[in-house]
């Protein structure tokens, strides 16, 4: 949706941190993926930062399965009317982003927790993001987690967003902008 309107996406899930990362928290034995001690916060702003003043975007190539960062990717974005950032953590770097005055606007998305499950299910297995037995624990964890989640977000000052409406809201917050 948002690159169909001519505002590039940044996936923060390509801030993680590698996995031989030392000190990551464990769970079931292996990395806990899920924690935002996993990511790089400051590395996510400082990117969105540059980009805003300078409309070069430097992002990290992921890889999921292995990981670990693969290298970098540039991006001009020279001209975008602003630049949608998504994922689990976004909300790490809301109050970063609007002290330095480049936020339109912070929300999540609002559906029911097990669509979100189903939907992660499918881009997880169709990415093959990790080993199946892994991909379904960690979606019957966060789908469980998904209320506490929610409420954090609402906390740190991410507002609901029906899934129906958010094109609408988009172009609104981009005139808004403009």
């Amino acid at each position: 949706m948002a690159q169909r309107l001519g505002v590039p996406v940044v996936r923060l899930d390509d801030f993680y941190l590698d996995g031989d990362h030392p000190g990551l928290p464990r769970r079931h034995g292996i990395v806990d993926w899920d924690v935002p001690q996993t990511w790089d916060a400051q590395a996510a702003c400082d990117a969105l930062l540059t980009a805003c003043r300078t409309d070069r975007l430097v992002l990290p190539v992921y890889d999921i399965p292995t990981s670990r960062r693969t290298g970098t990717e540039t991006v001009d974005v020279t001209g975008a009317p602003a630049l949608v950032a998504e994922g689990i953590f976004a909300a790490e770097i809301v109050e970063p982003l609007r002290a330095a005055g480049v936020l339109l606007g912070a929300y999540y998305l609002q559906q029911s927790r097990f669509t979100t499950a189903l939907r992660r299910f499918a881009r997880d297995v169709g990415e093959a993001r990790k080993p199946l037995g892994a991909l379904v624990r960690r979606g019957v964890a966060l789908t469980r987690a998904e209320p506490a989640l929610v409420r954090s977000w609402r906390a740190r000052g991410l507002a609901p967003l029906p899934r129906e409406n958010a094109e609408d809201a988009l172009i609104a917050l981009l005139a808004r902008g403009a």
